[in-house]
């Protein structure tokens, strides 16, 4: 695989960008290589600035469901930058969208737009803790929540794999009110209701994480915490970046049939750019301004491109019925392929994991006993057979409406001959 105008790019970023990437799973590290620089992308390709193609199994992290470049969202913001980028006003596009995501997520009886993930997830908890006059929160060991300050503690994705275990930086009063439980184990969570019940404004928590690698929930597990913010007056937060319309249309907390206060949405409701949202019930939302004290702004928040996107995306799965039978069929396959060839497979709807470990993956603790070195090997294995998978242990796979049953096929006999390889 020729990778010379790669080489020559990253090499140009280094001078320009910490370690050339703006984000930290891109530099490859992990994997024991540098990035290759992706040039475009069509359907399930990706094509790199050399001219290598591979079958994309990132898909942008997930917000394309259906595929890259998906026709009918990439003809609806050439429309929309004919009649201007960004206004830092009120437009139609707005309510729509919010119309849209509310009819597949109901518990978001009013919701902001916002630019990412992160600053969802940090408005989500100021807005938390203005209700219910609280300080303390309560996440879980391996679920990555962002960067901002107050949630860098035991999170999952790059920081697993990077040098800084959480990050320097941060003082410790950002994240004294922080309370860290076990994933999947619930007499952690009641320990911690247990000392600080009173104090505790919100549990947030990936529904099922995809941080740490995909990690379900165990039976149980998400309604306890249900039962347990209830009884103690605190709220549940479901930070469904990632699980937003990728389970199915409603997200988790359609797929696992639980309710929680308030929700977090990002990636895919921009249909790939920069968007997200966060909402809940009226009465907590109604503590934001202009409405309440709890203060959030942002002059590009629910901008016209990328509120046109999030429609025509939403739209577009919306008009697909078997969009989320098709992915479940499909990732099995890999699924199945991975344990044929006797590895260890985390899956969830088309969120998939294969861990480098001698157990079974059911929390933090046991994802990073993953063999690292070993997953660096078999991302490798892949992407000299054309096949583009996370630069990580503990990302997901993510599978796409557009991945074709030929892709699948080829992609399966490979992961299947791994371990021949």
């Amino acid at each position: 695989m020729i990778t010379a105008r790669s080489t020559e790019l990253f090499a140009k970023a280094k001078t320009l960008m910490p370690g050339g990437v703006n984000s930290p799973v891109r530099a490859f590290g992990s994997v024991g290589r540098e990035p290759l620089f992706i040039a475009s992308s069509h359907g399930d390709r990706i094509t790199d600035a050399d001219g290598n193609e591979f079958i994309d199994f990132v898909c942008s992290w997930g917000p394309d469901i259906l595929g890259h470049a998906h026709p009918a969202v990439t003809d609806a913001v050439r429309r929309a930058c004919e009649n201007g980028l960004t206004y830092g006003a009120c437009h139609e596009g707005e309510i729509i969208l919010a119309e849209k995501i509310q009819s597949h997520f109901p518990s978001m009886e009013l919701m902001r737009l916002v630019n990412s993930g992160t600053e969802a997830v940090m408005s989500a908890v100021r807005a938390a803790r203005g209700y219910t006059k609280r300080s303390k929160i309560v996440k879980f060991a391996g679920c990555y929540h962002g960067h901002s300050d107050g949630l860098l503690v035991r999170g999952g994705s790059g920081l697993l794999t990077g040098s800084i275990p959480d990050s320097a930086g941060v003082p410790a009063g950002f994240t004294e009110s922080t309370l860290l439980a076990k994933y999947n184990d619930i007499v952690s969570v009641q320990a911690l209701f247990e000392r600080y019940g009173g104090d505790i404004a919100a549990v947030i928590v990936e529904p099922c994480a995809a941080n740490m690698g995909v990690v379900p929930p165990k039976d149980g597990f998400l309604q306890a915490l249900r039962d347990i913010t209830a009884e103690y007056g605190a709220l549940l937060i479901f930070d469904e970046v990632i699980t937003g319309f990728r389970l199915s249309a409603g997200g988790a907390q359609e797929y696992y049939g639980i309710t929680p206060d308030m929700t977090v949405l990002g990636k895919i409701v921009g249909g790939g750019m920069p968007l997200a949202a966060y909402g809940g019930k009226r009465e907590i939302m109604e503590q934001v301004a202009p409405l309440g004290a709890v203060y959030q702004a942002g002059t590009l928040s629910g901008n016209p491109i990328a509120t046109s996107a999030g429609i025509a995306a939403i739209t577009a799965i919306e008009q697909t019925p078997d969009l989320y039978s098709e992915l479940d069929r499909k990732t099995a396959l890999l699924e199945n392929a991975a344990k044929s060839a006797g590895l260890n497979v985390n899956r969830c709807g088309s969120l998939m994991t294969v861990f480098f470990t001698g157990t079974p993956v059911t929390d933090y603790e046991s994802a990073v006993t993953a063999d690292r070195t070993q997953y660096a090997h078999f991302f490798n294995y892949l992407l000299e057979k054309g096949i583009y998978a996370a630069p990580s242990q503990f990302e997901a796979m993510f599978v796409s409406y557009a991945h074709t049953d030929e892709d699948i096929a080829k992609t399966a006999e490979i992961i299947a001959n791994y371990r021949k390889g």
